[in-house]
């Protein structure tokens, strides 16, 4: 039996916004040059966001789990925030260590989501897979290339990483989007089983 998806018929809906994800990948496409050209600024920036978004992820999970006082769950809240204020505070106040930390825990991010759109593509071969394979392919890469080289690697600043892989998914998405202009498709149904 065969019907159309529901992902492929929102997706004829976008077909005419492609100049968005144009301009979105081109934008990103620099936002990455330019935190490959600055790095360790970057790098610093990077991880000290971060640390204060767990402190506030820790405060509000505390706040959260005050408020909750009847359930019998209060203290994995309380244990969950104060862990998270915790390491917040410890990588806000050793930015080197926790931009090691960070590079770790950045390359089994980038090797699971690599793995998982290659996966995905090969898998549902939406229309315009390949650009999804060839990002997937190059994430997996970063990934496996980050853990092969860590601790190392660690003090390469993560913002290379992240402007690696904000560069190479945008100017897929970029090239999707150029492939859109000058190709009219008709969505690919989805077949049940």
């Amino acid at each position: 039996m065969t019907s159309p998806g529901v992902l492929f018929v929102e997706l004829e809906n976008l077909r005419h916004r492609w100049g968005w994800f144009l301009l979105l990948g081109i934008i990103l496409i620099c936002l990455g040059t330019i935190a490959l050209l600055m790095t360790p600024v970057a790098t610093v920036a990077a991880v000290l966001v971060l640390g204060w978004l767990m402190v506030a992820s820790g405060v509000i999970e505390i706040i959260h789990g005050f408020r909750m006082h009847g359930w019998g769950g209060i203290f994995l809240h309380l244990i969950g925030g104060i862990v998270g204020v915790v390491i917040g505070l410890l990588v806000v106040t050793h930015p080197i260590a926790g931009a090691l930390a960070w590079t770790l825990l950045f390359a089994s991010f980038l090797t699971v989501i690599g793995l998982f759109r290659v996966i995905i593509a090969l898998r549902l071969k939406f229309m315009n897979w390949g650009w999804a394979v060839f990002d997937g392919v190059i994430t997996l890469l970063l990934g496996v290339l980050v853990w092969a080289g860590w601790p190392s690697s660690g003090l390469c600043p993560v913002v290379l990483r992240l402007g690696q892989c904000c560069a190479s998914h945008q100017n897929a998405a970029a090239l999707q989007a150029q492939e859109e202009i000058w190709s009219v498709r008709r969505p690919v149904a989805m077949t049940t089983r």
